[in-house]
């Protein structure tokens, strides 16, 4: 009796343990699953469509320090590359640069377009592009070019501000 009920403990364990793993990276990471739809976050935004035409020719693109191309991203090298390539505009090269010369955002009135920066370790070092709905897209060192969620488990308490450039 013994002996049958641990081998039917056994699976039920491991299915528990499986699923805790997969609802943890999630959380870890900030990455949704949710699919974004210009529409649902900017009606009729011509920046923000313009800018997820981008996102989706480079979704996945492995993150790499100082990268601007579709072999790697760093956070500002896929901001540059998106705004040039959609938009025909030149940003600042780096997240610092873009903090200097951007227009301040306060934090009720970010628009689609705007540029959102994370303190990590103490420093502003990452940044990505709002598209709305609480929704921004990035270069993640985990995970390349992803969209990830404003108040998601690890961007909700790293937020520092937002610029703007028109």
């Amino acid at each position: 009796m013994v002996q049958s009920l641990r081998y039917a403990f056994i699976p039920v364990c491991l299915s528990l343990v499986m699923s805790g793993c997969a609802s943890n990276q999630n959380l870890q990471s900030g990455i949704s699953s949710y699919q974004y739809s210009p529409a649902e976050s900017a009606p009729g935004s011509v920046k923000a469509e313009k800018l997820w035409q981008v996102f989706e020719r480079y979704e996945g693109t492995p993150y790499q320090y100082g990268g601007t191309t579709v072999r790697g991203f760093d956070c500002s090298g896929f901001i540059t590359t998106a705004f040039r390539e959609s938009l025909g505009q030149q940003l600042p090269r780096t997240t610092s640069q873009m903090l200097r010369y951007g227009d301040v955002v306060h934090p009720g009135e970010v628009k689609p377009g705007d540029i959102v920066f994370f303190r990590i370790a103490g420093k502003d070092q990452h940044a990505g592009i709002y598209m709305g709905d609480d929704r921004f897209i990035h270069a993640s060192t985990s995970s390349g070019v992803i969209m990830s969620e404003l108040n998601g488990y690890y961007w909700k308490d790293r937020f520092s501000g937002a610029r703007r450039f028109d």
